[in-house]
């Protein structure tokens, strides 16, 4: 097993970075976790807020912060992730992306600690390979709207690798396909919380386009695994592909959770945003070979967890779960 020690997570109180927070804490990490809360919850880490090896600190990346203590990891995943934070937050997101890389990097290097880039499969834009893999140069808009998040993940991977080139840190890229699972919030945008809570509430589901566009969905246990592997493999730059290979159509998906929730209230279709990638599926070879990493829990099951974290919530807050004839 990996031995953690000070371990520090940025946009740790993210739904990604809440789960991955967690996880280190059960592999005996201390956690120090970064949040400017621009788009991260108090909520999502609060559970650990007792926890001895725990911390949570307010801050924002763009200006330089101190690790206050050595350092052995640095995750950094502050950034806003889903469309509507991005397009609400255009310049914040490049931020991130940029300045925020830079100070999380001189965060790092000055202990001499691991850093691991969550960088996402959007660099790969509306790919016109198919699985993408991590040596496809991507088919990106630089100035649509989606691009202050695509271009923002382009440029924090190439500043990693200068850094890992020039300087000799010891840096990684995790690249994340579409990552779900319980605590993303209701009102996040993505696919998933959006069916997820529409079925719930009895509402349509809104499909973008015809709805053939594919997705890869990939559990969130699964993809922390995947950067944990990542992070403890000192001198694995990558780029590494963390996702699922099991493609479904967004279509497909919306059956899937009219099936696992039981609502009869439909489909209604809407304009597919620009820039929307037509399909998304990793080519995991090079993280089976280089972590002996890949995924385990299947998109039902996933699925299934996930709307249980849903109605479970509804529940607590006193709200019926919508019921349909």
């Amino acid at each position: 097993m990996t031995h953690w020690g000070r371990t520090v997570v940025t946009g740790g109180a993210g739904f990604l970075g809440g789960h991955l927070c967690e996880r280190l804490l059960e592999q005996g990490a201390e956690v120090v976790c970064l949040d400017n809360f621009a788009t991260g919850r108090p909520g999502n880490v609060e559970h650990l807020f007792g926890h001895p090896r725990f911390r949570l600190r307010e801050a924002d990346l763009v200006r330089p912060v101190e690790a206050e203590g050595p350092v052995d990891t640095v995750f950094h995943l502050a950034s806003a992730a889903s469309p509507p934070d991005y397009l609400r937050l255009p310049v914040e997101t490049l931020e991130a992306g940029s300045l925020g890389t830079r100070n999380a990097l001189a965060l790092a290097e000055e202990g001499g600690a691991r850093f691991v880039l969550a960088s996402t499969s959007e660099v790969y834009g509306d790919p016109l390979e198919y699985p993408q893999r991590e040596t496809y140069w991507g088919n990106v808009n630089p100035v649509g709207p989606r691009s202050v998040y695509d271009e923002a993940k382009r440029y924090a991977e190439s500043l990693v690798m200068a850094h890992g080139r020039a300087r000799g840190a010891d840096v990684g890229i995790a690249r994340i396909f579409n990552s779900y699972g319980p605590r993303m919030r209701a009102d996040d945008g993505r696919l998933v919380p959006t069916f997820v809570n529409q079925a719930l509430e009895g509402r349509p589901l809104t499909v973008a386009g015809d709805g053939q566009q594919t997705r890869s969905l990939c559990y969130v246990d699964d993809t922390v695994r995947g950067l944990m592997a990542l992070g403890a493999r000192r001198g694995v730059r990558g780029p590494v592909n963390i996702g699922s290979d099991e493609e479904l159509s967004v279509i497909s998906l919306v059956g899937l959770v009219a099936s696992l929730t039981g609502t009869r209230s439909g489909v209604v279709f809407v304009e597919r945003p620009e820039d929307d990638p037509r399909f998304r599926r990793p080519d995991i070879r090079l993280a089976r070979e280089l972590l002996g990493w890949e995924p385990r829990t299947r998109v039902r099951e996933g699925m299934r967890r996930t709307i249980d974290h849903f109605v479970e919530l509804r529940n607590r807050s006193g709200r019926a779960v919508a019921s349909n004839p």
